[in-house]
């Protein structure tokens, strides 16, 4: 069945088709200008950071219910091996680890949604191939990512430890955490929307992690959009809320944000240390440092994401 009309009409307001380019393979990520890096290396005052990262574990986040995402694999592939023969002297360990690109913290690249046969800026979404991967819109393109971050902590603000379980993120919910923080939104920066769902990990319960899940809205996507934000990442599963707010659509964030908006997704990010501190001191915005790792032809990497004040 085709997309309803509702959803191209969306899709025609937040385009950034053809904004940097018929060439451009990395969207929105372009807005993360000198400026914006200089704007976020000014809010580095204590000196202190926070991983946001979850550790990367054969026991991760991971259930099987996603088949095609693999939790960790870590192997010893030498254990204390003589580099000259000479037990005495240098020895050394070496391991590997196979893994889903997208298993834990990671940022979702633009080729890893398409509908209508493409992906970001009007590339063929055939342009993701078994061999190489992703030709076009690889997260390998993408040049660091180190500017301004803003925490959006929509929990806190609600006056909940955790929104509840398919709660929809409205446009109104970030303007209310926006105005918490006393912050404006300048073109570049990085938003971190905290939803509380990490609870769920640290008592064990990884179901209820996953889904259902409270997330970002199809309304939201005109909000990143007039601001200029360079990405969006959030503490859960499917970023989107989930069961998805329209029955004729299945995660239309995912084809707003990375096929029309060109804007990268971050998900499984723990920002509860960093909501904790935000909240002692007033303080929500920060310098992140959160450079996808360089997968050749991958539409997701792994990232541990840095957040210093």
């Amino acid at each position: 069945m085709p997309l309803p009309d509702w959803f191209h009409e969306v899709a025609r307001r937040i385009s950034n088709r053809g904004r940097w380019g018929a060439d451009d393979e990395i969207g929105t990520i372009n807005l993360i200008t000198p400026e914006a890096t200089r704007r976020g290396a000014a809010c580095v005052k204590r000196g202190v950071s926070f991983s946001l990262a979850l550790p990367l574990h054969h026991d991760g986040v991971q259930t099987g219910r996603i088949p095609n995402r693999v939790n960790p694999i870590h192997t010893m592939i030498g254990i204390n091996t003589p580099f000259t023969g000479d037990r005495d002297k240098v020895c050394l360990s070496d391991d590997m680890v196979v893994m889903g690109l997208q298993a834990a913290t990671h940022w979702d690249g633009l080729a890893h949604a398409s509908y209508e046969n493409r992906i970001y800026n009007g590339f063929p979404a055939a342009t993701v191939t078994a061999e190489a991967g992703a030709t076009k819109c690889g997260v390998h393109k993408l040049k660091p990512i180190v500017t301004r971050g803003i925490l959006l902590d929509v929990a806190r603000v609600k006056g909940v430890r955790r929104l509840d379980a398919g709660y929809p993120i409205s446009p109104a919910d970030l303007d209310a955490a926006l105005a918490m923080a006393k912050l404006s939104v300048e073109p570049g920066d990085v938003l971190l929307v905290r939803t509380g769902q990490m609870e769920h990990l640290q008592t064990g319960d990884k179901d209820a992690y996953r889904l259902p899940s409270p997330g970002l809205t199809v309304g939201t996507a005109p909000w990143f959009r007039e601001r200029d934000v360079a990405a969006v990442a959030t503490d859960t599963m499917p970023f989107e809320v989930y069961p998805c707010e329209h029955a004729d659509v299945l995660f239309p964030v995912h084809l707003l944000h990375l096929v029309e908006m060109g804007m990268t997704q971050g998900q499984n990010w723990h920002l509860d240390g960093l909501a904790e501190d935000c909240a002692a001191d007033g303080v929500y915005e920060f310098l992140l440092s959160a450079t996808p790792e360089p997968v050749v032809g991958g539409v997701g990497s792994p990232v541990n994401p840095v957040a210093t004040k």
